[in-house]
C-alpha cells in the first residue's frame, strides 16, 4: 500500500482512540459467557456499558480516562510543538485531578486506573512534588497516552525514548515496564515509518541500539551472535537492563505468520497470553494480532475486543499499530463516524501529524 506518513501517524492516534471507545461497553469481562449474555457472541461496533459494569454511565462512542488522557498528551504536544514534562504535569493537576477523587469508579471515562489513583493520592493528599511520585503499577497505561510521543517522535529515536521513558516513570517506576513502553513506542514509530511488524523488525531496532539511539542494553553482535573477539568493550550500556522488549514483537509476528502456529479464532490470543491488565500480557496479543491482521484494521480491532479481560488495552496498542499500517485512508469508516468526538480526535491527530 502507498501510503504516506502523515496517513500513517493520523491512523495511529485515531486507530488507539477506536480502540479506547470500542471497548468501553464490553470492557474487563472475565468471564466470556457473561459477556456473551450481555454484547452476544460477537461485538462489532460501539455499545453502551450495562448497569453495574466499569463505565456504566458513558454512552456508546464515548472515550475512557484513557482516552481523555491521550487527548491531554496530544494538546500539550500541539502546543509545544513536542514533549514538555512540566506542561503536561501540569495539565494533570487542573485538568485531570481536580475531576477525581482517588475512587477507582470515579471521573472522566468513569473509571481511574490504578497508577492514576495512586499518583492523584501523592500529589492531592500527600502534597508530593512530581519528582517524588510513581506506582509499581505493571499495566500499559503511559502507553496508552505515550503512543502519541511515538507518533511526534516518529522519525527523531533519542527523542522518542527520552520523552517516553521520562513521561512513563512519572506514574509508573518499574524498569521493566519502561523498558517495554519504550520499546512499543520504538516499535510504533517503525510502521509509521513504513516499516513491517514482521520477522526482520526486531534486527532494525536492535541497529538503533548499536548506534546509540535506543538506551537498551546489549552485548551482542548483528543478529544476535556472540560478541566479536578481541573487541575491547562490546556493551552497549542503555537505560534499560536488555534489549529483549524490542526483540519480542518479532518472534509475535513469526507466531502470527507461521502455519504451524494455530490460534483460531484469532481472539483466543487472549488466552493464550492472558487475559490480564499486567503489560507482559497485553503487549503480545497486540503484537500477535497487528502482525497477523496488518492490513485489515477491522479485522484486528475486532479480535483484540472479543477477547475478554483487558480489551481496552488490548484494543488501543493493536489499534495503533494497525492503525499506522494501514493508515487512516484504510480504516473503514463507521469506526471513525462512531466516535462521538470524532471532528475534535480528527483535528488533533491532523495537527500532531503536521508535527511528525
Amino acid at each position: 500500500m502507498n501510503i504516506d506518513i502523515k496517513d500513517r501517524a493520523m491512523g495511529a492516534i485515531m486507530g488507539a482512540f477506536i480502540g479506547d471507545a470500542i471497548a468501553l461497553g464490553p470492557h474487563w469481562y472475565y468471564d466470556l459467557e457473561e459477556q456473551y449474555r450481555d454484547y452476544g457472541t460477537w461485538i462489532t461496533t460501539y455499545t453502551d456499558p450495562k448497569k453495574g459494569r466499569y463505565h456504566e454511565h458513558e454512552k456508546a462512542g464515548n472515550l475512557s480516562q484513557s482516552g481523555y488522557i491521550l487527548k491531554l498528551m496530544i494538546n500539550s504536544i500541539i502546543e509545544n510543538d513536542g514533549y514538555n514534562q512540566e506542561d503536561f504535569c501540569e495539565k494533570l493537576d487542573k485538568d485531570l485531578f481536580t475531576k477525581i477523587d482517588g475512587i477507582p469508579t470515579n471521573g472522566p471515562g468513569g473509571y481511574t486506573s490504578q497508577s492514576i489513583r495512586e499518583v492523584y493520592r501523592q500529589r492531592v493528599e500527600q502534597k508530593l512534588e512530581w519528582s517524588e511520585v510513581g506506582s509499581r503499577a505493571d499495566t500499559t497505561e503511559a502507553i496508552e497516552r505515550t503512543l502519541a510521543l511515538a507518533v511526534r517522535y516518529a522519525l527523531a529515536p533519542k527523542e522518542l525514548a527520552k520523552s517516553i521513558s521520562h513521561n512513563t516513570f512519572l506514574t509508573q517506576v518499574d524498569d521493566i515496564v519502561g523498558s517495554m513502553t519504550v520499546a512499543y513506542g520504538a516499535v510504533l514509530a517503525q510502521l509509521i515509518q513504513g516499516e513491517k511488524l514482521d520477522k526482520d523488525l526486531s534486527t532494525k531496532l536492535m541497529r538503533l541500539v548499536k548506534k546509540g539511539e535506543l538506551p537498551f542494553h546489549a552485548v551482542t553482535s548483528d543478529n544476535l551472535q556472540a560478541p566479536k573477539a578481541g573487541a575491547k568493550d562490546p556493551s552497549n550500556i542503555g537505560l534499560f537492563a536488555s534489549p529483549d522488549a524490542l526483540l519480542s514483537p518479532s518472534f509475535m509476528a513469526r507466531a502470527a505468520n507461521d502455519p504451524g502456529v494455530k490460534i483460531e479464532p484469532a481472539w483466543k490470543v487472549s488466552l493464550v497470553y492472558g487475559m490480564p491488565c499486567a503489560i507482559y500480557h497485553i503487549l503480545p496479543s497486540s503484537y500477535y494480532l497487528s502482525a497477523r491482521f496488518c492490513d485489515d484494521f477491522e479485522s484486528a480491532i475486532l479480535h483484540a475486543l472479543n477477547g475478554g479481560g483487558q480489551n481496552q488495552a488490548r484494543s488501543i496498542l493493536t489499534g495503533a499499530l494497525v492503525g499506522a499500517q494501514v493508515g487512516l485512508k484504510n480504516i473503514p469508516q463507521r469506526f471513525i463516524y462512531g466516535l462521538n468526538d470524532k471532528d475534535e480526535l480528527l483535528s488533533l491527530a491532523t495537527k500532531l501529524s503536521n508535527l511528525v
